[in-house]
């Protein structure tokens, strides 16, 4: 095997996958026999056609490259489909206000009544059982009147929703056929950065196209895609249709649930790519099966994360684990013992070192189990056991600002403007039986701003002390000096957290 000097800068570098020989393998570009490497040859005219031959070793080091993409394309492809999904959108006469059919049986001799426009869209998903169970994202069948799924021999076949599960966007859906290829289903705990993924899907009406790349990151959270996110990154290309579909390993072990890109103008792929862990989507794929839905541990708090302002004003040596924020009163964690301020820093034997985990960790724990809660109160380690409960449907207890008068205090190093809490305001905003002072105002660009106070909080404390009155709301911050990491308890609506502010 030979190539051209121009195509031998193609093979600059061959990487090795890892499959066991572990080859780094380098052609050089017109090295002679002999000196020192960095000797320059004397200039020479370049040939009309310089030659190089690429040893035995490098042929079977590319031949085993695109083989292994080639093996792992075979294995997937199968058992990954396309979901067509069909929607049917009403709209009201656009004529109705000339009278409607009225109007056109006057002008047009025939009524016009309710529009009606289908909406068709496709997605992907991976089989997961030969009888005919699918693995898809909960966003490709929400609100679908039909879904059709095509195998790979083009026949088609009307699906059914089994389940949904809007806070993962994960969904199954069945076909009433036996015999399936079904994928094989990986271990997403133990893959690696830098580890070759393919990605199979259907993107852009392309049925059955296989991309390949790289893992790029685990472990992503705060990308508002879902509610509970742990998502594999992948520059492997995703596009819209992409989504529900397999990325898998060089093995072609499924390790992923392609649901989501980052791209400019929605449309493309620019390298970011997100998928479900498929230990995550195996354990709500169960769930959806069995139960029709799916069922979360429940401790009954709110975790916040602590940024390095929070950590210097609570005195803490490190920002891992997750500061509690609010406890919900005779929930599973009251019960146990954990009060507002702690630090959780371990949960069954695993480290906590965020909030996002540890809503996971909790989540996958599901109800009724008993959970070791290890804490960190006032510098001292502690654990509880907690016996968790069934996420509410709703156990976010989202609250809004609101607005109200009164005598009214400024700290201008901070900022921000408090005035006292009235029982008209109490009842107002929803701070009834509450202490505190109202943030009245936030002035842009000061460091109240930056620590994300909005008009109708309610500070409760500075630096872990109530404070009752505008006044004690002062002293409190002329107390920690200046340049000084002060930290807030918060409340907003019927959520509390902590803010670390600096003066």
């Amino acid at each position: 095997m030979t190539i051209t000097r121009k195509a031998s800068l193609m093979l600059t570098a061959v990487l090795v996958l890892g499959f066991g020989a572990g080859v780094f393998f380098m052609t050089s570009l017109g090295a002679g026999s002999g000196g020192h490497p960095s000797e320059q040859p004397p200039e020479q005219a370049e040939p009309a056609a310089s030659q190089i031959t690429v040893p035995a070793q490098g042929k079977e080091l590319l031949h085993y490259f695109s083989t292994a993409f080639e093996a792992a394309a075979a294995r997937v492809n199968p058992s990954v489909v396309p979901i067509q999904s069909e929607q049917v959108t009403r709209t009201q006469d656009p004529f109705s206000q000339f009278g409607g059919d009225d109007f056109f049986r006057r002008f047009f001799g025939a009524p016009r009544g309710e529009q009606k426009q289908t909406i068709r869209a496709l997605g992907s998903g991976v089989i997961v059982s030969a009888d005919g169970y699918i693995l898809t994202n909960n966003h490709v069948v929400d609100g679908a009147e039909k879904l059709t799924v095509t195998l790979q021999d083009k026949k088609k076949y009307t699906a059914k929703v089994v389940g949904r599960d809007p806070q993962t966007d994960l969904a199954v859906v069945k076909i009433d056929v036996k015999g399936l290829p079904v994928a094989s289903l990986g271990n997403s705990d133990t893959v690696r950065v830098g580890q070759w993924v393919i990605a199979v899907g259907n993107p852009f009406q392309l049925m059955h196209t296989v991309t390949a790349g790289i893992i790029s990151a685990k472990g992503r959270s705060d990308t508002h895609l879902a509610d509970y996110e742990d998502f594999i990154q992948t520059d492997a290309s995703i596009n819209p249709g992409n989504s529900g579909g397999a990325l898998a390993d060089l093995d072609g072990n499924v390790i992923g649930i392609n649901t989501a890109i980052v791209s400019p103008n929605g449309t493309g792929n620019i390298g970011i790519g997100f998928a479900v862990p498929i230990n995550m989507a195996k354990s709500v794929m169960r769930s959806l099966i069995d139960k029709g839905k799916v069922s979360r541990g429940f401790l009954g708090l709110l975790p916040q994360d602590i940024d390095e302002n929070l950590g210097k004003a609570l005195n803490l040596k490190t920002t891992d684990g997750a500061l509690v924020g609010d406890v919900t009163p005779d929930a599973p964690a009251a019960k146990a013992g954990i009060k507002q301020g702690d630090i959780i820093t371990g949960f069954n034997g695993s480290k906590v070192t965020g909030s996002t985990q540890l809503r996971n960790l909790v989540a996958e724990a599901g109800p009724g189990s008993e959970a070791k809660v290890g804490i960190l109160r006032d510098g001292k380690p502690m654990e509880f056991t907690v016996k968790l409960g069934e996420k509410p449907a709703d156990a976010s207890g989202k609250g809004g600002n609101g607005e109200g008068e009164g005598e009214e205090q400024s700290s201008q190093k901070l900022g921000v403007s408090v005035q006292a809490l009235t029982a008209e305001i109490a009842d107002q905003l929803g701070y009834k039986g509450q202490h505190g002072v109202v943030v009245a105002g936030v002035t842009p660009g000061t460091p109240a701003e930056d620590a994300g106070l909005q008009r109708g909080d309610l500070i409760k404390e500075v630096n872990r002390k109530g404070v009752a009155s505008p006044s004690e709301f002062e002293q409190a911050v002329r107390r920690a000096g200046k340049n000084a990491s002060i930290a807030l308890l918060v409340q907003r609506g019927k959520n509390s957290f902590f803010v670390a502010i600096q003066s």
